[in-house]
């Protein structure tokens, strides 16, 4: 008798550009399991209980824009989700529906392929979700982040949820860190002129990451790669997040340099 189909998805809106249906049903097939993984453009998060219990669906990603809101729609969350105060990963188990949060063990795992990251001091730019799940995995990992930010407001806030410093991004060049995380959907082209990420003050820094994973080389990491950094792109933390997602829904190990290789292959032009 064939196995009945398992069925995972994406929620969020947009979700035509997203990468995860092919990684994840790559992975599947190289697992060699009967599952589906689709992705659900919803406009409002409160759709996705209901399509999920309705589907049968076992597991799902969240992206934006509902990492936030889909909180009030679970029956329970993880101590990370509740931290970072985002869920990128559902779960329904007898019924009731779990968030969990995979962003922060993506990019820990991301950084842990290049360097050891217990003791090291990483600046991080930006005071949204993304550098939520970055200051939560660094410390998690015995890191020790400096929040840099443009809005000083935002940026305190920040640093003092998290019990770490701040800077204004201006003040960059103060900071001496073994890494920077770019963690704003901000580019630097987009930026303008003004933008403090360039040459001079990225060659202070041994290690760049860009938390951004499409296109494959940002136009931050080009910099960062002439001022002469090591970089780290953003595709790695998806992969990883998507690779923990499978192993929270399935409780098998998913097949990470698989996925690595078809993200890869659609990001490469």
């Amino acid at each position: 008798m064939k196995p009945e189909e398992m069925q995972f998805a994406l929620f969020g809106h947009p979700v035509a550009h997203s990468l995860s249906p092919a990684m994840h049903n790559g992975a599947y097939r190289e697992m060699n399991l009967s599952a589906r993984y689709r992705a659900f453009a919803v406009e409002d998060a409160a759709e996705i209980p209901g399509i999920m219990k309705n589907g049968n669906i076992r597991g799902a990603s969240v992206t934006l824009p509902h990492k936030e809101t889909v909180l009030g729609c679970l029956d329970g969350v993880s101590p990370a989700c509740r931290s970072i105060g985002a869920a990128n990963t559902v779960l329904l188990k007898e019924g009731r529906l779990y968030g969990e949060n995979t962003d922060w063990s993506g990019f820990v795992l991301s950084l842990r392929e290049c360097l050891e990251v217990r003791g090291k001091i990483f600046a991080v730019v930006g005071a949204g979700g993304a550098a939520r799940a970055a200051l939560y995995g660094l410390l998690e990992e015995g890191g020790i982040p400096v929040v840099l930010n443009r809005s000083k407001q935002r940026g305190q806030a920040l640093a003092d949820r998290f019990g770490c410093s701040f800077l204004p991004l201006e003040d960059i060049g103060q900071v001496k860190a073994h890494g920077l995380v770019h963690a704003t959907s901000v580019g630097i082209t987009a930026a303008g002129g003004d933008w403090p990420l360039k040459g001079r003050v990225l060659s202070r820094f041994p290690w760049v990451m860009d938390m951004v994973y499409t296109p494959l080389r940002t136009a931050l990491l080009e910099e960062a790669g002439k001022a002469g950094c090591r970089i780290i792109p953003g595709y790695s933390m998806f992969v990883y997040q998507g690779a923990e997602q499978i192993r929270l829904w399935t409780g098998l190990n998913p097949p990470v340099e698989r996925m690595r290789k078809i993200v890869l292959e659609r990001l490469s032009p």
